[in-house]
């Protein structure tokens, strides 16, 4: 807890990424009572009307505002961003901590079945899953899992390879405990510090490619108000910037967030710089 506090006082970027995920996370939760408009109703007589004291950030092709879709598709974008990268985690940890201890062919032939989905570009791949499926968030958040889980897989194992080694764990072992306690109870968690830090920076990724499908038409079905649909709603209405640049601001700013306290964290939890708190 004094480390932590150390590094807000000491990393002003990590303080800055968690006030902006804090408020995004607020104004989703609380979009009911800050939002001043229903984001789906329609409303053609203020259609494409910039930003006004009415409608703050100014009004899409259909009239609805943008500023309560924009609270609104935090929701969307943010719930994707987390469940997708705690999917994600906690399957490829497993997965690459059982590879990386038991080790041998078991080992080979898990990680050639990763390798083989890291083969394919990752937006690609998400785009042919989802198409296949179908467009809607459950398929979007399924497909980003299955392209997301190799990464931290191929990562835990890694770690893992190194943390085996270690006295503590043949101590373990000599004393009679059973390879999986020794799995559960040594190795992972002295080895999951890499995962969290990778995890953290992971969610403004995962939010951007969530984004890019809405955008490609591969997310939620209109009218959700989804940051990246939103966006792509604006491509049509260049000359009216704030039709895309405001949700396009949101990505950007939860993407840097995040970026942000996966930076500080990193310091806080590798060793080698640990010492500094």
């Amino acid at each position: 807890m004094h480390a932590l506090k150390k590094l807000f006082k000491s990393n002003y970027l990590f303080t800055l990424g968690v006030i902006i995920c804090l408020a995004w996370i607020l104004a989703a939760i609380l979009a009911p009572v800050i939002a001043p408009y229903d984001p789906i109703v329609q409303d053609l007589s203020v259609r494409l009307n910039p930003p006004s004291g009415a409608h703050w950030f100014g009004t899409d092709n259909f009239g609805r505002d943008i500023f309560s879709r924009v609270i609104y598709g935090g929701r969307y974008s943010l719930l994707a961003g987390v469940v997708t990268v705690i999917l994600s985690g906690i399957i490829g940890t497993f997965y690459g901590a059982i590879a990386g201890y038991v080790g041998g062919m078991a080992d080979n032939v898990m990680m050639r079945l990763s390798e083989m989905i890291l083969s394919f570009p990752s937006l690609v791949l998400a785009m042919i899953i989802n198409a296949v499926l179908g467009s809607d968030l459950f398929n979007t958040l399924f497909a980003l899992v299955i392209v997301s889980w190799p990464t931290y897989a191929r990562l835990m194992r890694s770690v893992v390879l190194s943390v085996k080694e270690n006295e503590y764990v043949t101590a373990s072992i000599a004393l009679g405990a059973s390879r999986m306690r020794v799995l559960m109870k040594e190795i992972i968690p002295n080895s999951i510090n890499s995962v969290l830090i990778m995890a953290t920076t992971d969610i403004g990724n995962k939010i951007l490619m969530f984004s890019t499908l809405s955008f490609l038409g591969l997310g939620s079905a209109p009218p959700t108000p989804e940051w990246g649909m939103m966006v792509s709603d604006g491509a049509d209405y260049f000359n009216k910037f704030w039709i895309a640049g405001f949700p396009g601001l949101a990505i950007f700013t939860m993407a840097v967030g995040a970026n942000f306290i996966g930076d500080g964290l990193r310091d806080l939890l590798d060793p080698k710089l640990r010492k500094e708190f």
